[in-house]
């Protein structure tokens, strides 16, 4: 399978007549996410977005919630150069700080497995509370996504791949949303999935 290049082409594609998110979509699970770390009690003071594209999250942070820090950081030179984010990969790149909240919108799917067990390790080093992932699974290659609007360049594993390696560092509590294990957040027996 060759790589996807993220250039110009690429951002034209996917993200200009019939984008499969836009801004204001992004906005509503921005607030959503954020309002479920205000609701288990695990305040947002800084973000990192991994693979922020067009920087959607940061906007609604920048927006919303002006006292957040974000980082944003894009493996995309043409992202970084267009939408301002820190050039980085995260299969080589394990952040020296930690983040109340990670965004991996969008990123694991272009990795190999080896590459998304790095990531995932990585994105584990730098969350201290909530992680957002957006990975879709072979069944939603198959039977979710719009496979006009939705680059099939990628690696397609299932939802049982992402939750071991995943589950090693978190505790998925739904709606892409996973709670490291570092919290030890107490959560109903129904608000999270079995283990």
């Amino acid at each position: 399978m060759a790589r996807t290049v993220f250039d110009d082409d690429y951002y034209r594609r996917f993200y200009s007549d019939k984008p499969v998110h836009t801004n204001r979509k992004i906005a509503q699970l921005a607030q959503a996410v954020d309002s479920f770390c205000q609701w288990w009690d695990l305040p947002v003071r800084s973000v990192l977005d991994v693979g922020a594209g067009p920087g959607y999250w940061r906007d609604w942070y920048k927006e919303n919630r002006p006292r957040v820090t974000v980082h944003s950081t894009d493996v995309s030179e043409h992202a970084c150069k267009k939408f301002g984010h820190e050039l980085r990969d995260i299969t080589t790149w394990r952040p020296e700080r930690t983040y109340d909240l990670v965004i991996c919108h969008g990123v694991l799917h272009y990795l190999t497995d080896a590459g998304a067990k790095i990531a995932i390790k990585h994105l584990a080093a730098a969350c201290r509370g909530v992680l957002y992932v957006e990975a879709p699974t072979t069944h939603d290659l198959e039977h979710v996504v719009d496979k006009r609007a939705t680059d099939m360049n990628v690696h397609a594993r299932s939802a049982q791949w992402y939750r071991k390696n995943l589950g090693q560092y978190f505790v998925q509590v739904g709606a892409g949303m996973w709670v490291s294990r570092k919290v030890g957040l107490a959560l109903y027996d129904l608000e999270r999935a079995k283990d």
